[in-house]
């Protein structure tokens, strides 16, 4: 799967604007992520504890991670699919120390869509958010293909 350069262009206007916010939109995403599939949370030992939205809005450390989340993917959209360097440590990690499955970057990938959509608005039209969408499967694929390659069924 590839995606045009229009498409990409729109994928990189929008997240222009979610770099304005990395945190509480990394936050407001893990939020998401984490009410709409709790099974998620038990793999975030310091976020188990948050039980309610509430606690997780009052907690730095979950906003942080959100902070995190969102600068390696930027870092990871900005190479416009050409991020093999980028994807080999992040599923390193993620497969074999946190072992996170593929179907929970779905998820939050589904998360992110909806988070971008009630606070850009205007600016992740429905065309921004069909390039956005195949720029998140594009990463998740690759994940999962290195995934396959490190013996992880994530």
């Amino acid at each position: 799967m590839t995606l045009s350069d229009g498409e990409w262009q729109l994928v990189l206007n929008a997240w222009g604007k979610v770099e304005t916010d990395l945190a509480g939109l990394g936050q407001e995403v893990l939020i998401s992520l984490f009410t709409s599939h709790p099974e998620t949370l038990e793999k975030f030992d310091k976020f188990k504890n948050l039980k309610t939205a509430d606690e997780m809005k009052g907690s730095e450390d979950l906003k942080k991670h959100g902070c995190t989340v969102l600068t390696a993917l930027g870092g990871i959209l900005k190479k416009k699919g050409q991020h093999a360097a980028e994807i080999q440590p992040l599923a390193q990690s993620h497969a074999t120390k946190h072992k996170i499955p593929v179907k929970y970057l779905e998820f939050i990938s589904d998360a992110i869509i909806q988070v971008l959509k009630g606070k850009l608005s205007g600016d992740f039209g429905a065309d921004a958010q069909g390039a956005m969408s195949k720029a998140l499967e594009l990463f998740r694929n690759d994940i999962a293909a290195k995934y396959k390659e490190l013996g992880f069924q994530g």
